[in-house]
């Protein structure tokens, strides 16, 4: 499971990108109640800074199979967080895996494909997205989130899981997976309300890009790669309200020029970047566009 002093080990920079929030330039933010007790830093509106969550607090942010019965209730309640066993994730991203590989792409006619087929590079080019996206299970299963048994690289079943599976299938050299899995990792997104969740889930992605890269080449994926997805998960991985578009738990106004006698609105619509066109637009435009 994540475990934030092995990040910690691997680079200080690494924690603090996938703590970062696009949206805002600051860090993403609890917007939870759940941790108040532990003092002020810990508040529903309180940025998640690496020091309240390594070290002797380094279990602090925990999976929801690991919380207490209570709190996994409350949660329900309050945030309608359930989390769903790995067999149906499984089930359902057989039903978006096979939409997937019957639609037609740019760059390919329309033919009859399976996931070994010629069309490979298409596959890992989809895009997709987990809404409300919780730790992640649907983008990567390192380990189910009803039970919290590990699951071996080899039965996973997230949609990225099924993509780096075809990288590791389709290539060679470790130039060749590390350039793929990067277009894999940029076609991969979610967004979640609660702050504790989306690290979970960064981290998820994360690790599992090291396990796959360690796995095909029996090493540890070069620093450079390490920090480059993780960058990308950053971004990719996003805190939102999917009903308004916005930061959780505020009022959206509209993005307005810097001024001088006006104090800096971040309360905005949250950011996203555009790895295609290389630039950072509205996630609420990219639902809006219509080409």
């Amino acid at each position: 499971m994540p475990n934030n002093d092995d990040l910690l080990a691997m680079s200080a920079q690494v924690l603090d990108t996938l703590l970062r929030d696009h949206t805002t330039g600051k860090n993403i933010f609890w917007a939870t109640h759940d941790y108040e007790a532990l003092g002020p830093a810990y508040g529903y509106h309180s940025e998640i800074q690496p020091e309240l969550i390594n070290g002797e607090r380094g279990m602090v942010v925990q999976p929801r199979v690991l919380k207490s019965k209570a709190n996994q209730t409350d949660r329900s309640k309050d945030m309608a967080e359930v989390f769903t066993p790995s067999w149906i994730c499984n089930a359902q991203n057989g039903l978006v895996q096979d939409a997937m590989l019957s639609c037609d792409t740019e760059h390919t006619e329309k033919t009859e494909h399976t996931e070994d087929g010629p069309d490979w590079q298409d596959y890992v080019r989809t895009t997709v997205l987990e809404i409300t996206c919780g730790e992640a299970p649907y983008l990567v299963s390192r380990y189910d989130t009803t039970t919290g048994e590990p699951i071996p690289l080899e039965e996973r079943i997230g949609l990225l899981d099924r993509k780096l599976r075809l990288i590791g299938e389709n290539t060679q050299t470790g130039d060749e997976w590390l350039r793929w899995a990067e277009v894999a990792y940029q076609c991969t997104c979610g967004y979640e309300w609660q702050g504790d969740n989306l690290l979970l889930a960064r981290q998820n992605l994360l690790f599992s890009f090291m396990e796959y890269y360690e796995a095909k080449f029996s090493d540890v994926p070069p620093a450079k790669s390490i920090h480059a997805i993780a960058d990308i998960v950053a971004w990719n991985l996003w805190q939102m309200d999917g009903l308004t578009g916005g930061l959780p738990d505020h009022e959206v106004l509209e993005d307005r020029e810097p001024s001088l006698f006006l104090p800096p609105v971040e309360n905005r619509f949250c950011r996203i970047f555009d790895w295609e066109k290389k630039t950072e637009i509205r996630f609420i435009d990219l639902l809006n566009d219509k080409s």
